[in-house]
């Protein structure tokens, strides 16, 4: 077994900064999308069908792009679809396939949350961070991204990654 790497003081400022503001964060952007009764979640499955051809995603898609499983991609849409923001619909293309729907009030409702969500953003974290430093937060997070979805593609269902 390989020895344990403790993280040098650099390394240690930079994880604890992560981690102390990033569940902080995460609740600064859900209280004030709270005002449009939306959550952080919700948002996201506006957004991702706002961007989609015919503002429609296949529901295995969706479910993908939200790192959900099936199960809590129906949980994640009922309130969106009890709303009238989303409706579900077999595909015209081959009706196997369920497809997640925008509809015109949940196009509106996005538009309405929309400029909060951004000025959020844009307070709480872009205008704080030099704008040199924005490329490297970027590929930062792009960096810790692909590793966990290279990760994510290797692991083998009922295998442990920690030791064999």
């Amino acid at each position: 077994m390989a020895a344990t790497r403790w993280l040098d003081d650099a390394e240690m400022e930079a994880w604890r900064a992560y981690v102390e503001t990033f569940v902080d964060l995460g609740a600064a952007l859900e209280a004030d999308l709270a005002v449009h009764d939306l959550t952080m979640g919700d948002y996201q499955v506006l957004v991702y069908l706002s961007g989609a051809d015919d503002r429609s995603m296949r529901m295995c898609d969706l479910a993908t792009r939200l790192q959900l499983s099936p199960s809590g991609l129906t949980r994640r849409l009922d309130g969106l679809v009890r709303g009238g923001f989303v409706e579900r619909r077999t595909s015209s293309e081959d009706r196997r396939v369920m497809l997640a729907v925008l509809t015109d009030d949940g196009m509106a409702k996005l538009e309405r949350a929309a400029p909060t969500h951004v000025r959020s953003v844009r307070d709480r974290f872009i205008d704080l961070v030099e704008r040199r430093d924005l490329a490297a937060v970027a590929r930062s997070f792009r960096a810790v991204r692909d590793g966990l979805d290279a990760e994510r593609r290797t692991d083998q269902p009922g295998r442990s990654r920690v030791a064999s």
